[in-house]
């Protein structure tokens, strides 16, 4: 470590719909990750980790503010809000931004760790997704700023923001982001202070078109059988907008998604030869997590949270992959069982860079350095999951979990101890009418403390086809979601 350098780098590689099944490490013989696999063993790789909404904007704007969807007001992915349209010159009549109106400052107004980092002389950097709108202008402390233009982009012709002009790019997007990480680590490995590098990929969210990635990563899952995802009928509540299939469209849709994640490891494996090649391993925190998790077939199901209508939270929805490694601190090629949310992260990310920041008294997480730096799980009573997505909301301890649906259900209930594959909704079973009473109770007095009235998710028709301007009260009465005819569900 550089003389006078006593807090530590980080480095933070987010993935965009990866399940916490979608690892080698996790116990997939299938799919090929060996660099987060490397990963795992030179850190603490943790079993149950969870989003805090299974769809990827209000999941990021949690991670960074760590407020939950009712108090950020990201209640769904951001359709609009992104780019000024009228920046964007011959651009702005191409249909790619036929959505877009005025850029859109989401957190503005609210603290991230960004920020805070930046205030104790990080120098912050990002490359990749930001999802969050405004994409063209950096936030939250960021110094160097490189993204994608909307979110979501196809692989092979992404969208490219950098110094603040959008671009589009021929080159694999996982790639580029990779490529601008390390030499990102180059530069400011050379400054005098400590950095933070944000590394967000697009993969493996879709498209999974076999075309859509290197014929290297599509040609080693050619005679898979992907018996490591289950092979069921599609859900009666698919959407009818995700990509879903059976027999060899099934095949072939998998072929793409485990390619775009064994393409993205690979990536994964160049960072850390790169901080090696740099000799500052051991002072660089490296931390892998998924913004949420991914049904690929899991329950019948195709996509996300909003895969379904009603949306789903089931496990494979909302529990993620994480991973965190610090030479000499955190216990080598261990695995928790403890169970944590993205909305801890933000208190264990400054707890373990020794930043003692004034943040919100109404943030729900806690920091969990302890278990990273002890193996040991975390003291202090059991631990309970909460996790929404519009009206809905969900509660979850190791034995049970609760769905309520705002106002009129259907609910769920699941006895996990028995039912880990969540196939036997017990709600208004005459026998466990007890427990479901005090889960709702617990649940209900969870959002009371925390949601603020103004951006409360219960009030909001969340279609999950997009959000297009600040929630409730901030809206100022503009529509908030997508509702014409086009973009509602059909069955």
């Amino acid at each position: 470590m550089k003389e006078g350098k006593r807090k530590p780098n980080i480095v933070f590689i987010l993935t965009d719909d990866q399940g916490a099944w979608a690892m080698h490490c996790a116990g997939n013989a299938e799919i090929r990750t060996p660099n987060l696999d490397r990963l795992a063993k030179e850190g603490m790789r943790f079993e149950n980790f969870f989003c805090t909404s299974p769809v990827c904007s209000p999941a990021r704007a949690s991670i960074l503010t760590g407020r939950i969807p009712s108090q950020h007001g990201v209640h769904d992915w951001i359709r609009s809000g992104n780019l000024d349209r009228e920046s964007l010159g011959g651009k702005k009549e191409d249909p790619y931004y036929a959505s877009e109106d005025k850029a859109i400052p989401y957190l503005e107004g609210m603290l991230t760790y960004t920020d805070v980092l930046a205030e104790n002389q990080y120098n912050c950097a990002l490359a990749g997704k930001w999802h969050l709108g405004d994409s063209r202008n950096p936030q939250h402390g960021f110094s160097r700023w490189y993204t994608i233009a909307r979110g979501g982009c196809q692989y092979y012709k992404p969208d490219i923001i950098e110094d603040g002009e959008v671009h589009f790019d021929n080159r694999y997007v996982t790639d580029l982001i990779t490529d601008k990480a390390v030499n990102y680590l180059s530069e400011l490995e050379g400054e005098e202070n400590p950095f933070y590098l944000s590394v967000h990929y697009t993969a493996p969210h879709d498209p999974w078109d076999e075309d859509q990635h290197p014929g290297e990563f599509v040609e080693m899952y050619r005679n898979c059988t992907f018996d490591s995802v289950p092979d069921l009928p599609v859900h009666p509540n698919q959407i009818e907008s995700a990509p879903f299939g059976t027999g060899e469209v099934r095949k072939s849709l998998l072929r793409g998604y485990y390619a775009a994640v064994t393409a993205m490891d690979a990536g994964v494996g160049k960072i850390l030869d790169r901080l090696d090649e740099l000799g500052i391993r051991q002072d660089t925190i490296v931390m892998f997590m998924a913004d949420n998790g991914m049904n690929m077939g899991h329950h019948g199901i195709w996509g996300k949270g909003n895969g379904t209508f009603p949306f789903n939270l089931y496990d494979t929805a909302v529990k993620v992959p994480f991973i965190a490694s610090w030479r000499g601190k955190i216990p080598e090629n261990t695995t928790s069982e403890s169970m944590h949310s993205q909305y801890d992260f933000m208190h264990t990310l400054l707890d373990l860079a020794e930043i003692r920041a004034e943040l919100p008294k109404d943030l729900p997480g806690s920091s969990f350095k302890q278990v990273l730096l002890t193996g040991r799980q975390k003291e202090g009573g059991q631990v309970v999951v909460y996790d929404e997505y519009g009206p809905n909301r969900m509660i979850r301890t190791s034995e049970w979990k609760l769905i309520h649906r705002y106002p009129y259900g259907p609910d769920e209930l699941y006895h996990l101890s028995c039912d880990p594959d969540e196939a036997n909704n017990l709600i208004g079973s005459e026998q466990y009418q007890s427990v479901q009473a005090e889960l709702q109770d617990r649940l209900n007095r969870w959002f009371i403390r925390y949601a603020d009235p103004k951006m409360d998710a219960s009030r909001e028709g969340v279609t999950g086809f997009g959000q297009l301007c600040r929630p409730g009260w901030y809206s100022q009465g503009k529509g908030t979601y997508a509702t014409s005819s086009k973009y509602q569900y059909r069955k």
